[in-house]
C-alpha cells in the first residue's frame, strides 16, 4: 500500500504515521488495545488529502463509543486541545480559564483589568497575586489549532509589560510591584518568538511549551477541564454556558434542575450528568 498524504491544520501535507495516532491515544489514557484498534479502523478509511482534523474527530468518536468506562475519560483527554480551542470565538472564556488555572495554583486572580503604565494605560487579560508575587498575563487565544503566536506578538506584549515595570499596583488590599509577565496561548509559538522571549525574560506558556509546565500539563495537574470537553454538550449548549460566564466542567457539577435553569435541555441531562461524573474530578 502506497503512503497516504494527510493535510495538517497548517495546510502542510505529511505521510500518515499510525504510530503518532496510537501515541496520542495512549497519552490520553486509551489502552494499547483500544489505540491499535482505532488506528487500524482509521487506516482502512484513509485517502489522500484527508485532514488531520477529520482523523481526530473520527478517532474521538471511536474512542468515545468503546464500552469501557475509562474510554469516555480518555476520549475527553484526547480532545482537550480542541476543547480549549472552543473557548471562543472572542477569547474572553479563555481569559477566565487562565485565571482559574492561576487560582488552582494558589493565586488570587481577576480578569479584564485596566492598569496605568509609565506612559499609557493598558488592558491586561489576567492579573494574579500570591504573597509577594504579582503576575500579569496576556492570554492570546486562537480559534484554529494550527495558528501560532509569532515574534510580533512577543514584541508587542514585551513592550506593554516594560511600560508597567517598576510601578506599584494595589491588589489584595496592598501595593505590589510586578514580578512576572506571561504570554499564554492555547496553541504554539514560533521559534523566533521563543528565542526572543527567552532572551527578554518573558514567560511563555503554550500547548506544548515549555517541555514541563505547558498548558496541557497545567490542565492535567489542576484537573480544570473546560466544559467544552464534555462530549454530550451540543455546540449550542456550550455557547449558552460560556455566554453565561461558565468555563469549567466542574461548574456544571450541580443538580439536574440547576442544569435545566442554565438552559440545558432536560432530555439530554442524563448523558451530560454521566459525562460530568466521568470527567469532572
Amino acid at each position: 500500500m502506497s503512503p497516504i498524504l494527510v493535510v495538517k491544520s497548517t495546510g502542510e501535507q505529511e505521510v500518515f504515521d499510525p504510530s503518532k495516532l496510537i501515541g496520542s491515544l495512549r497519552r490520553a489514557g486509551a489502552t494499547a488495545g483500544q489505540a491499535h484498534e482505532i488506528a487500524s479502523h482509521i487506516e482502512k478509511e484513509l485517502f489522500d488529502g484527508m485532514t488531520t482534523n477529520d482523523i481526530y474527530r473520527h478517532a474521538f468518536d471511536l474512542l468515545r463509543s468503546m464500552p469501557k468506562a475509562a474510554a469516555t475519560a480518555a476520549a475527553v483527554k484526547y480532545s482537550m486541545k480542541r476543547a480549549v480551542s472552543e473557548l471562543g470565538p472572542k477569547g474572553f472564556p479563555f481569559e477566565k480559564f487562565v485565571a482559574e488555572i492561576f487560582k488552582a495554583k494558589g493565586y488570587e486572580a481577576v480578569t479584564d483589568q485596566m492598569v496605568e503604565g509609565h506612559c499609557v494605560e493598558h488592558e491586561i487579560d489576567v492579573v494574579a497575586w500570591k504573597g509577594n508575587q504579582l503576575a500579569m498575563v496576556e492570554a492570546k487565544f486562537h480559534n484554529e489549532p494550527g495558528l501560532k503566536s509569532d515574534i510580533k506578538v512577543a514584541l508587542y506584549i514585551k513592550a506593554r509589560f516594560d511600560d508597567l515595570k517598576g510601578r506599584s499596583f494595589i491588589y489584595g488590599g496592598k501595593k505590589r510591584k510586578l514580578t512576572k509577565c506571561f504570554l499564554i496561548t492555547n496553541t504554539k509559538f514560533t521559534d523566533h518568538a521563543i528565542r526572543y522571549a527567552e532572551c527578554q525574560d518573558l514567560a511563555l506558556i503554550g500547548w506544548n511549551y515549555p517541555r514541563k509546565g505547558n498548558l496541557e500539563d497545567l490542565i492535567e495537574e489542576s484537573g480544570l477541564h473546560p466544559l467544552t470537553a464534555l462530549p454530550s454538550l451540543s455546540e449550542m449548549d456550550k455557547q449558552k454556558l460560556l455566554d453565561s460566564g461558565l468555563v469549567l466542567c466542574r461548574h456544571l457539577n450541580v443538580s439536574e434542575e440547576e442544569l435545566v435553569g442554565m438552559g440545558v435541555p432536560r432530555d439530554r441531562i442524563p448523558a451530560i450528568m454521566a459525562d460530568i461524573k466521568s470527567v469532572c474530578k
